[in-house]
């Protein structure tokens, strides 16, 4: 997938959206790019509206109908970085095709990373997560949404199962972003 990146690293601007299933490690990851690049960061669950927040704390999986606000609100600070000149990272589980289509909606200056581990890892994972509001029940609902990036979408996908800190370099070195 990653022969699919065109711009990443170059010099014009670029988002990346750093995705996945809940637990997969998308704010450690993310956190640290922004670190390693100096690249501004947004935590996409940041823009979720209290319902969605209150309903996954609940136990409930949300709806595309739930979804759409939230990832417009994700696209419109994408497309806010992009228009500045300046890049960025962001974290979104952007679990669907159609989900990623709004996020790079312009077609050029988003590479979405896909953070790809297995089920037990990823449970072992929230089982000890503590503070977040999305309880390890939902994990289940969210791999059933998955639909992972496909060759012809600016794509990467990155096995989750080295430490943060090699998962960032492996992330560095497949985009060839400049550091």
């Amino acid at each position: 997938m990653a022969d699919s990146i065109v711009r990443a690293g170059g010099p014009d601007p670029d988002v990346v959206v750093v995705m996945g299933v809940s637990g997969c490690g998308k704010s450690t990851v993310a956190k640290g790019l922004s670190t390693v690049l100096g690249w501004e960061f947004a935590e996409g669950d940041a823009f979720h509206p209290e319902a969605n927040v209150a309903k996954m704390r609940s136990g409930h999986p949300l709806t595309d109908e739930d979804r759409w606000p939230w990832l417009e609100k994700v696209a419109s600070w994408i497309e806010g970085q992009l228009d500045a000149g300046r890049s960025g990272i962001i974290t979104c589980s952007a679990l669907k095709r159609s989900y990623r289509d709004i996020l790079n909606r312009r077609g050029s200056g988003v590479v979405f990373v896909y953070l790809a581990g297995d089920k037990e890892l990823i449970a072992a994972r929230l089982a000890v997560r503590r503070g977040h509001f999305m309880p390890p029940s939902l994990l289940e609902s969210q791999f059933e949404t998955l639909e992972e990036p496909q060759a012809d979408e600016p794509a990467v996908r990155v096995d989750i199962g080295p430490s943060p800190q090699e998962v960032v370099q492996n992330i560095v070195d497949v985009l060839n972003l400049n550091c």
